[in-house]
């Protein structure tokens, strides 16, 4: 089963199983990951599944579109590869993926 960990600001680890046909958002939010909200449901509309990729999956993953890329505009803990998990549908070769969770979800 495909796993993707998900570090807190403080740097406490939580893996959850990867669901292929769900958003990143959905799989943290399923598996209670604190600090992973998704207040809007999934519409890329509020800021509240920020997540910063790991550099080296960056490029598996994908980047931001530019509906993304408005909304994490406004937030002060955006990074080069900052994505919203709610845009980011899951796939079984993001095994091994970590992100990292900003202290503060806008």
């Amino acid at each position: 089963m495909a796993v993707v960990t998900f570090v807190s600001h403080d740097g406490e680890k939580f893996d959850a199983p990867l669901k292929e046909g769900q958003s990143l958002m959905q799989v943290a939010v399923n598996e209670a990951i604190p600090g992973i909200d998704g207040d809007c449901g999934g519409e890329a509309a509020c800021g509240t599944c920020h997540v910063v990729v790991d550099p080296q999956w960056s490029e598996t993953v994908g980047l931001s579109s530019p509906e993304e890329e408005e909304m994490l505009s406004m937030n002060p803990e955006r990074q080069p590869t900052s994505r919203l998990s709610c845009q980011m549908a899951v796939s079984a070769a993001w095994d091994g993926l970590t992100v990292d969770l900003p202290e503060f979800q806008m």
